[in-house]
Parts: structure tokens; sequence; C-alpha cells
């Protein structure tokens, strides 16, 4: 009997939450499904879903079963694109990046990739949730900041520096800070992280501020601070065009923190797909272009 009979339909329900779906995902039909999965049941002795008339969710057993299960199918369909690929990209490709970060940059590099690659299908998640790769089937994340996951590869493919601003209106009306403790004298407007980065005589320095008002879209946050409410962090791409036409002036300079890192994240072996490498260098030579520091924007 073929070892691998009923696996991928196991996963696929598994993903899809329902055979209904889990189907048309394989392009089989609801019958043949549910035929599958019982038999790999009848075969490992074991319940993988609890079943009624409206839900199908994954026994204790079938969680741990999935996660095996999706390595596999991983590991093999990685083999057999080496074989048959020859070097060349092709097949479905998972990407998932933050909402602000994708829609600025990796989605017109996702666009420029399947222009050059047309036997590759792109699907590009754009989602402030971390994503888990490997249970949800996803092959490269983009992220930025310290990664914490230790079971996963990491290629830096550029970076983002944070400015702390605000328009020459609200500093001529309520003067421009000169250290980190000033800005608990000021207005300030917070975007997703609630902890602004500075440097201090070579000393990170984690500042907490008490917004005024705060919003998790670094547009919404620019554009309350053009009109004049407060003092803001938020990255250079967000920043560029308004201090560039003098709408917005830089505070703190002499506290900058370090430029935060922007990564290539994949599963354990992934890397070895000419799909995934091929974007993963795409995006090192397109995105660090896109993404000037202020600095250099200014001095080129």
């Amino acid at each position: 009997m073929d070892g691998w009979g009923g696996i991928d339909e196991f996963v696929a329900v598994a993903r899809t939450g329902s055979f209904v779906d889990g189907a048309a995902a394989l392009g089989v039909s609801r019958t043949h499904m549910s035929r599958a999965v019982a038999r790999l049941e009848d075969r490992l002795k074991a319940r993988l879903f609890h079943r009624t008339t409206r839900t199908v969710a994954l026994s204790p057993t079938g969680r741990i079963f999935l996660d095996h299960c999706t390595r596999l199918i991983q590991e093999r369909d990685e083999a057999l694109a080496l074989v048959r690929e020859q070097g060349e990209p092709r097949g479905v490709l998972r990407v998932t990046c933050s909402i602000a970060l994708g829609e600025r940059f990796i989605a017109s590099i996702a666009r420029q990739f399947a222009v050059q690659n047309p036997q590759v299908r792109l699907f590009l998640d754009l989602s402030n949730r971390v994503v888990d790769l490997i249970g949800e089937g996803y092959d490269l994340a983009i992220r930025t900041g310290d990664l914490t996951s230790s079971n996963l590869i990491a290629t830096r493919i550029a970076s983002r520096q944070f400015h702390t601003c605000a328009t020459p209106a609200y500093l001529e009306r309520f003067g421009c800070p000169e250290t980190i403790k000033d800005l608990g004298h000021h207005a300030c407007l917070v975007g997703s992280s609630a902890t602004w980065h500075f440097t201090d005589k070579d000393q990170v320095v984690m500042y907490r501020p008490d917004p005024v008002w705060s919003c998790n879209n670094g547009q919404a946050v620019l554009d309350a601070a053009l009109e004049d409410m407060g003092i803001c962090q938020l990255p250079d791409f967000y920043l560029s065009e308004a201090l560039d036409r003098g709408l917005l002036r830089p505070v703190l300079e002499p506290y900058l923190s370090p430029a935060e890192p922007i990564w290539a994240v994949y599963p354990d072996k992934r890397h070895l797909s000419p799909k995934v490498r091929r974007f993963v260098s795409l995006l090192k030579s397109e995105l660090p272009q896109s993404i000037q520091p202020w600095g250099e924007t200014l001095a080129a």
C-alpha cells in the first residue's frame, strides 16, 4: 500500500477546516477525501479528526500528526522540485509580510518576480499576524527587528531607520525636545509599537511614551503629525517625503537608534528551492533601493 496514501488529503482538510474545501484544494471529490482520510485513520488505528454534521476539528493526535506530515510534504515537494525544475523556479510560492511594508514595497517586487518567472504562481498574504510558516504551509516571511524563532533560517535583505519628528509649527509652539526625557512634556503620537527606540552613549534606550493619540497604522500616525498634533516616531519610508519637503523636522537626532534589519525568513531546508532562492535574491537587490534612509535621499 502507498505509504503516502491519505497524508495529502489529511493535511488539506486540516488546513482548510473542511472536507469540501480540502477536496477543492486538491482538485478531487469529497468522497475521495473522506475515504482517503478514513483509510489513513484505519492504518494508524487513531482518530485524526473530531467530526460533527457541521464541523471538523483536529484531535490531539491529529494536531501532533499534522506537524510531522506538513514537514514530510514540504521535504518531499522540495526533493521533487530539485529534480524536476533543474534550477528553474516553478510551482506555488507562498509569501507573508506586514501590511505597510507589503503595500509600499514588497507587492511591487512580487509583481516583478511573477513577470520574470511565469511558471511560478505567487501568493502574497499581507497581514500583521505572525504566521506559523511550517504549520500553515508558507515558503517565506518578510519580518523586521529582532527574531526569536530558532527553527527558521533568516537572511538580511534590507534595513529601515526610525526617525522622531514633528511639524515646524508644533515645535515653534511647544519647543524642541533636547533629551529623551523631554518627551514627557510633549504630545506623543504612537503607532503599532508602544515603545520608541533611541541610543544614548552607545546604550540602547527604550522609551515608552504616554500618547495623546495612537493608531496601529503608520500612515494615520503620519497624518496626525502633519496636522501639528505632536511628535511621532516612524520608519523613514513613511517620513522621507515630508522631511524632504520640510513639512516635518527631525528631533533628537543625536539619539538616533541603529537601523532596524529587515529579514527574509524561511523554514529549514526551504532555501534549497529555486523559487525561494531567486525571490530572496530579488528582494536583496531591489528592496534596499526602495527603502532609502532619509539622509541618503537628501545626499543623492
